[in-house]
């Protein structure tokens, strides 16, 4: 499974590339206007100057020439761009547009399994399942995720799944056993991952047990 780290805080992203596994970014204009950006060029530069791996990167328009223009505009700035369309009727037009230019595109704020279908049928690289919305409202997300894998199996899509919208290891976890291509994780969760009381006790054990003979 790649990590991909959802966020547009370039600390986080320097400490996630600094673990070693870090495989690309994902951002959205709510992960820009946290970091007080509309969206500026050179923050999505600076992104994809931090790691090889694909960085999507959301449009702002809603129809279909004006996103295929977006588009073309963010595939510009680096080529690990990859550009973040929602799956919408005008999204997926853009799609098929766009993937013939040879440009990566990610479809996003997918909650069915038709939704997910219609991406890969438009040439999509990568769609977002949304699960923890869909937990939110009372869905198991996962549940989607497993649908999708079942889909794209049966009909060897290339599109990876990128599990989105991710609150906890648990998400992490059930993606993995699963097989989803890709989780985007929020910074506080990638910390979850690699926490466990029984690693900090046995740390803080040996400890004690060195520093009683040290004494000596």
């Amino acid at each position: 499974m790649k990590f991909f780290i959802d966020t547009a805080n370039l600390d986080e992203i320097k400490k996630a590339a600094s673990f070693g596994f870090l495989d690309g970014v994902t951002t959205n204009p709510s992960l820009m206007a946290k970091e007080g950006l509309s969206r500026q060029d050179d923050h999505i530069k600076a992104i994809c100057a931090l790691t090889p791996g694909p960085v999507s990167a959301e449009v702002l328009a809603t129809e279909t020439e004006a996103m295929i223009k977006e588009g073309r505009h963010l595939a510009s700035l680096a080529p690990n761009v990859a550009v973040k369309l929602p799956l919408t009727m005008e999204g997926l037009a853009a799609t098929g547009v766009l993937a013939g230019d040879g440009i990566r595109v990610n479809l996003t704020l997918v909650f069915s399994p038709l939704q997910a279908l219609l991406a890969a049928k438009a040439g999509a690289a990568f769609v977002s399942p949304f699960v923890g919305r869909l937990d939110d409202v009372g869905h198991d997300g996962l549940e989607l995720v497993e649908e999708i894998i079942t889909i794209y199996g049966n009909y060897n899509f290339g599109t990876e799944i990128i599990v989105a919208s991710i609150r906890s290891p648990q998400h992490v976890l059930r993606s993995a056993i699963l097989g989803a291509d890709i989780a985007t994780i929020p910074y506080k969760v990638i910390q979850q991952l690699a926490g466990h009381p029984l690693t900090d006790r046995g740390v803080a054990d040996f400890l004690a047990d060195h520093a009683k003979v040290a004494d000596k």
